[in-house]
């Protein structure tokens, strides 16, 4: 596996879409950089070290459109893609936050075991914005940011076993199904799931609204992580979506759960603020 040099705007849109939902990094650079020619070696050698990634290099001189469609206007700078979206970018000759940023967004495609979810669905984790997040309930030492990523820990209940979990997108995103996965005396049971909601529901909202759907996991979902599905026509433009736990399996007063993904699709390819005019003349970053 090596970096794919770009030809043209044709090529770049066809390695896009050949890439599915793989994490695509594109070196956007010029021969006359010289930040640009410090780190080009890096570069060179990071298809070897994550080989479930596509690397790009794109000329900017060679491939104008490319770059002026991208919105890039100094050099070096690398965009993230995954199923023809952009994701992410690292602007300026740093190899340290470039792979700080390839090992963030590298596994989100698949889960624990390596599976792709095909149809070109995805785990969404990449456009969960972290800041907009809430739980209602959490135990301070076990919030929700511990189940968003895997392995980073548990979310649990404080007072009682009932949680209100908010999840905030950075884009509209299609929801095709969701995995919790949770110790199976502590696992969620009956979930109310709400969406696009103008602030986080309180309690007696969540028990007196009606739910776009409602949910009953098993311990055995909950055990091995299972995908449920949702009613996905209910949930194709989704900013925001609320979990309102009602109960756990056993009845005990702590709900746990280690991790909760959503699996799905971004319902647009481009976010409308990588389409801001940038001032000043074309020049390298620094």
């Amino acid at each position: 596996m090596a970096v794919r040099a770009i030809n043209d705007e044709a090529h770049f849109q066809a390695e896009l879409s050949s890439a599915g939902i793989k994490l695509v990094v594109v070196d956007f650079t010029a021969t006359w950089c010289g930040p640009c020619r410090s780190i080009a070696p890096h570069f060179d050698r990071l298809p070897q070290k994550y080989p479930k990634a596509i690397f790009l290099k794109v000329d900017v001189d060679k491939c104008q459109e490319t770059a002026a469609g991208q919105g890039v206007s100094a050099m070096p700078t690398f965009i993230f893609y995954r199923n023809r979206t952009k994701i992410d970018r690292v602007q300026g000759a740093d190899i340290n936050a470039l792979e700080a940023k390839i090992q963030q967004h590298y596994v989100s495609g698949e889960d624990e075991s390596g599976e792709e979810y095909g149809q070109g669905l995805m785990d969404l984790a990449t456009f969960i914005q972290a800041n907009q997040c809430e739980c209602l309930n959490e135990a301070d030492d076990h919030p929700l940011a511990h189940c968003l990523k895997s392995g980073a820990g548990y979310l649990a209940s404080d007072c009682d076993e009932q949680l209100i979990i908010s999840v905030t997108f950075n884009q509209a995103v299609k929801i095709h199904s969701i995995k919790i996965k949770a110790p199976p005396a502590h696992a969620p049971k009956d979930v109310k799931l709400f969406i696009n909601q103008p602030r986080t529901l309180d309690f007696d909202m969540a028990e007196s609204y009606v739910s776009v759907q409602d949910l009953a996991f098993s311990q055995k979902d909950c055990e091995v992580g299972a995908s449920v599905n949702l009613r996905f026509v209910k949930f194709q433009n989704v900013q925001n979506i609320q979990l309102f736990v009602k109960n756990n399996q056993t009845g005990d007063d702590k709900t746990v759960i280690e991790h909760l993904a959503f699996i799905g699709a971004p319902i647009i390819t481009t976010k409308m603020d990588d389409f801001k005019r940038v001032a000043g003349k074309k020049g390298e970053a620094h």
